[in-house]
């Protein structure tokens, strides 16, 4: 994954984000599926940016960024995008 499309991934884990908060303020949705969704969202979040910092750390060192490499996660599989 390159930069783009790890930044495109993010926009998209950001917009869910605020869908969901949406739907709990309008009650489509309960605090308890909304917080499940959002501690996906959030790891998924957290792993883009790991990765984008790997690939910098690696392009500064001189090497590949195409090198880095996810960090696993249960949650990956869950993307709705």
């Amino acid at each position: 994954m390159d930069e783009r499309q790890i930044h495109d991934h993010i926009n998209d884990l950001v917009r869910t984000e605020h869908e969901l908060r949406e739907k709990l303020g309008s009650g489509e949705i309960t605090a308890t599926e909304e917080h499940e969704r959002l501690a996906r969202t959030e790891e998924q979040l957290d792993q883009l940016w790991d990765l984008l910092r790997q690939r910098q750390a690696r392009r500064d060192a001189g090497e590949n960024p195409d090198l880095a490499q996810e960090r696993p996660t249960s949650v990956v599989e869950n993307y709705e995008g």
